[in-house]
């Protein structure tokens, strides 16, 4: 599947697919951060994954795929924008739980600072 920029046009002509995760799917946070401005909910649901859980899913599968770094941008976007990192998909797995299955120490620092920092207000 191509990575890159993904046009609004193009998501919509994917009808299963929910334009956000469309846009998480790509790594495309440009497009995902202009989604979530315009309304996309942050903690959508789609088939078996929330996009927190599919985003931190594709970026280590990326890297796994690629062998390039760990990135955790669409991560950052998401929590950014709302995301409740605390959410569990419906299959009962948090974002947390999917990080530290996949090793994505990256995504664990992040959800973690992000816990602590909504704790303590």
């Amino acid at each position: 599947m191509p990575r890159g920029p993904c046009s609004r046009a193009a998501v919509f002509d994917r009808p299963r697919s929910a334009p956000a995760h469309h846009a998480v799917e790509h790594e495309d946070a440009e497009t995902l951060a202009r989604w979530l401005a315009d309304g996309a909910d942050p903690n959508e649901v789609l088939s078996s994954m929330t996009l927190l859980t599919h985003a931190i899913d594709v970026e280590g599968d990326g890297s796994l795929q690629s062998g390039r770094p760990l990135a955790v941008h669409t991560t950052a976007v998401l929590l950014a924008f709302g995301a409740d990192p605390e959410l569990a998909d419906p299959g009962g797995h948090t974002s947390m739980d999917r990080a530290d299955h996949s090793g994505h120490d990256l995504a664990v620092k992040l959800l973690r600072a992000h816990i602590q920092r909504a704790s303590r207000r």
